[in-house]
């Protein structure tokens, strides 16, 4: 029989990721509607075991000697549990002095204080934590294949918490993808696919996890923030109709279905979290339902029409009321002293600021440490009305994300005109080869005609194209952007295998490809954060004019291609650079020596390549240093500047970008 109240753990290792754990969110909602304790992670789970330890550290201090402000002792104690020093254990030993009124009490407890430092360092020195495991069930979720090494490292990590190897379940993407692989390496079998059937997580339960809303109070248990906002997370559909080999989505949701059950979810979400701003659609290939145009319709009747706006709810009405109900204490007492620092420094002022930060410090709501639930409600009843007429009201356009990019080759006139009903921001249209050219050009000429002048679209590049097939699409992207009056942000992404070896890092490289040029296409997207931009003036000076400049930009040194006006104009160098390469490139010996130097991109050690002087001479130019001129170049700052503030401005461009330019 299953039991009730399990402690369940869920993690998501420490990478760096734009989207909320789709997949924890809905099986916290599950956990939580059979009555279990749900705690969720994000980051190493060494580092989260050692927080477990000092806040238990921390409780049972309290508990022996409270009358000392241990949390202001944190830090130290913290640094005395990972050294485990008996110096640094004494100096946290309480010194009452003579005149103080609670010296004997103190002085009593200082036996205690010392055999609790005492048992706490040891524990986590010698691990003691592997031997008393309290996880009665625990989750490690999985993103990218190339995220390989830090996930394996959390799923070995993760065994030590779970009373039952049985109970650790590992899933998603690269789960799902190298399964094999990671069996084989942590000697857990791992969950693939979605849980779209009853009983996948627990014998004999019919709820199917699939199907159940998210639980966004986990987001607000950790520091890591996903830069996606304030948006619904939803499918219209799932799978896709297409099987292309670059892609990941045929293993990892194999039946294509057209349309899913989505407005109860939303009412549920908007009822428990309150309503959000933007519908974020995670579907992989929306366009080929025959029912897009319910779908379309499920969309507008959720509030999302064209024009329409958003005025935020009040989100401390909205924590306050779910931590009355219990719902996730942890998570809505760190969301309510979120709302309430950023309420005293940005919302009010004057003689008002005095009373709201007179009323914090009467409820000891100035430091996360000593927040409790019970001052948190008894605050509210002085804070509400203030919060209330002060919070941001401003109304906010709403938008909408097919986040995944739609397929141009479904693109008709009449789904376009129905896309154009909903405040679509980008339309993403995706233009991953050479060989859809036709159908790309046709779908953005008709979201041109519609009116739909954002647009973004995602470039695959490295797989079985050739370099100048990537210059070609985004050349096209520039020309229609100044054709139609409209703007075509491009993204080039870079092909990563699915499976096998490969797949378990980023340093791939295609058929056609070279490494020289997959760090030029990295180098120039460096400063843009991955961003193409539609302006001509741009787009020339980053990838050439003519495919001629393009390759020769390819071969440029990276700290040529990355710091333009400091090497073309205040050092000099480029020019150099062009007349030494352009000299050797005409001469068929001498290119035929230097070419597979240059594109095999290691300078280091350039003598045991090369010796001749000529090619020695010339590769002195890619041996400058990135770091050494980074900080000197005011036109590289002044481009990050503009496309940090960009991506800051647009989250939903954002999210459409990978770390390999960071």
């Amino acid at each position: 029989m299953q039991r009730k109240n399990r402690k369940i753990l869920l993690i998501e290792p420490g990478y760096k990721n734009k989207y909320p754990p789709i997949g924890l969110m809905k099986i916290a909602t599950y956990h939580r509607m059979l009555g279990d304790n749900v705690v969720f992670y994000k980051g190493s789970v060494k580092q989260f075991v050692f927080n477990q330890i000092l806040e238990d550290c921390l409780f049972k201090l309290n508990e022996v000697c409270p009358k000392v402000d241990w949390e202001k002792q944190k830090k130290d104690i913290s640094k005395f549990l990972k050294s485990n020093h008996s110096t640094k254990r004494d100096a946290l030993l309480p010194t009452p002095k003579m005149e103080d009124k609670n010296f004997n009490e103190i002085t009593n407890q200082v036996p205690l204080v010392e055999m609790w430092l005492k048992y706490f360092g040891a524990y986590y020195k010698n691990e003691k934590y592997k031997e008393e495991p309290v996880w009665d069930r625990v989750y490690v979720t999985t993103l990218f294949t190339f995220y390989w090494k830090i996930t394996v490292e959390a799923i070995h990590e993760a065994k030590d918490l779970v009373k039952d190897l049985n109970e650790l379940k590992v899933g998603g993407v690269l789960a799902s993808l190298l399964t094999a692989e990671v069996e084989e390496e942590t000697g857990i079998k791992p969950m693939t696919g979605i849980l779209d059937k009853p009983g996948m997580l627990d014998e004999g339960n019919s709820i199917i996890v699939d199907d159940l809303p998210l639980d966004y109070s986990i987001l607000d248990e950790i520091d890591y923030k996903y830069p996606t906002g304030s948006a619904y997370f939803t499918f219209m559909t799932k799978g896709c109709t297409r099987t292309c080999a670059f892609c990941s989505v045929p293993k990892l949701e194999p039946t294509y279905k057209e349309k899913i059950p989505t407005k109860d979810k939303f009412e549920k979400i908007k009822e428990l979290y309150g309503e959000q701003q933007n519908l974020l659609l995670m579907d992989n290939n929306v366009l080929a339902s025959p029912k897009f145009p319910e779908i379309i319709q499920d969309i507008k009747d959720m509030g999302f029409v064209k024009g329409a706006k958003f005025i935020e709810p009040n989100q401390l009405d909205i924590a306050i009321r779910n931590l009355k109900r219990g719902d996730n204490d942890v998570a809505y007492i760190k969301k309510c002293h979120s709302l309430l620092q950023e309420f005293l420094n940005k919302r009010v002022k004057g003689k008002t600021q005095q009373t709201v930060y007179d009323i914090y410090d009467k409820y000891s709501l100035l430091r996360i440490e000593s927040v409790s639930k019970e001052n948190l409600l008894n605050a509210y009843e002085e804070l509400k009305d203030f919060f209330e007429q002060y919070r941001n009201k401003a109304p906010r356009n709403r938008y909408v994300d097919f986040n995944q990019g739609t397929d141009a080759r479904y693109v008709t006139d009449e789904n376009m005109k129905l896309i154009s009903e909903i405040p679509i921001k980008p339309l993403r249209i995706a233009f991953d080869y050479w060989g859809l050219k036709k159908q790309y050009e046709k779908a953005v000429r008709l979201a041109a005609k519609y009116d739909i002048n954002r647009l973004s679209n995602y470039l695959l590049f490295n797989f079985k194209d050739r370099p100048e097939d990537l210059w070609k699409r985004m050349h096209i992207n520039m020309e229609l952007s100044e054709e139609l009056d409209i703007h075509i942000y491009s993204f080039p992404m870079k092909y990563i295998p699915l499976f096998g070896e490969e797949a378990k890092h980023r340093s791939y490289i295609g058929k056609f490809w070279n490494k020289k040029f997959i760090r030029a296409i990295q180098s120039i997207s460096n400063v843009t954060r991955g961003i193409v931009p539609p302006e001509r003036s741009f787009f020339e000076k980053a990838f050439g004019a003519t495919e001629d400049e393009y390759f020769e930009i390819m071969y440029m040194p990276e700290t040529f291609i990355i710091y333009r006006k400091l090497f073309e104009e205040e050092l000099q160098l480029t020019p150099k650079w062009k007349t030494v390469f352009n000299t050797i490139k005409s001469d068929e010996v001498l290119w035929e020596e230097a070419k597979p130097i240059l594109e095999r991109s290691e300078f280091s050690d350039i003598e045991s390549e090369t010796k001749n002087p000529i090619l020695l001479n010339f590769f002195e130019f890619y041996k400058i240093n990135r770091e050494d001129v980074k900080k000197s170049d005011n036109e590289y700052l002044r481009l990050k500047r503009k496309f940090d503030h960009l991506i800051k401005s647009d989250q939903f461009i954002d999210l459409t970008l990978t770390y390999d330019y960071e």
